[in-house]
């Protein structure tokens, strides 16, 4: 598993630095940044509740705390109108603003319970997998939305 995605890292690499890649100051650049740590973030916690990462109590739930604070982050680098081609995002974004924030704010709330959900000692998994499976089905609820795949 981690030799394909070193692979998939490495390929990205290549693709990127053969395109010019993405000014990673830019508002594209940022949000992908925020979104690829959002991404590990989440990974490693339902690693953990799966069986694919050792489970550690504390380590989950700062990681519950770090995806609730980088859930917050991304909105705004979404200018008011669509500034490159290079993006995942679909037009939809810019169209239907409306339920892009609504869909933002949804997010914000689900990382905000598995925060909550984090810090009830003892560490009990069944009231853990609930909360990191809302957040995963709100991901994915708005890219099928908003996310060219």
């Amino acid at each position: 598993m981690m030799l394909k995605r070193l692979l998939v890292l490495v390929l990205a690499c290549l693709t990127l630095s053969a395109c010019g890649g993405v000014d990673p100051n830019s508002p594209l650049g940022q949000r992908k940044a925020i979104f690829k740590h959002m991404l590990s973030t989440s990974e490693e916690l339902g690693g953990m509740l799966r069986g694919r990462v050792p489970f550690d109590g504390p380590r989950f739930s700062e990681g519950a705390v770090k995806l609730d604070a980088l859930a917050r982050e991304p909105w705004k680098h979404f200018p008011e109108v669509k500034e490159s081609d290079q993006t995942s995002a679909t037009d939809e974004v810019w169209k239907n603003q409306a339920l892009f924030q609504a869909l933002a704010r949804q997010l914000e709330a689900a990382t905000g319970e598995l925060v909550v959900a984090s810090r009830v000692q003892p560490y009990d998994l069944s009231r853990l997998s609930p909360a990191v499976q809302k957040v995963e089905d709100t991901c994915s609820g708005c890219h099928k939305v908003f996310r060219n795949h």
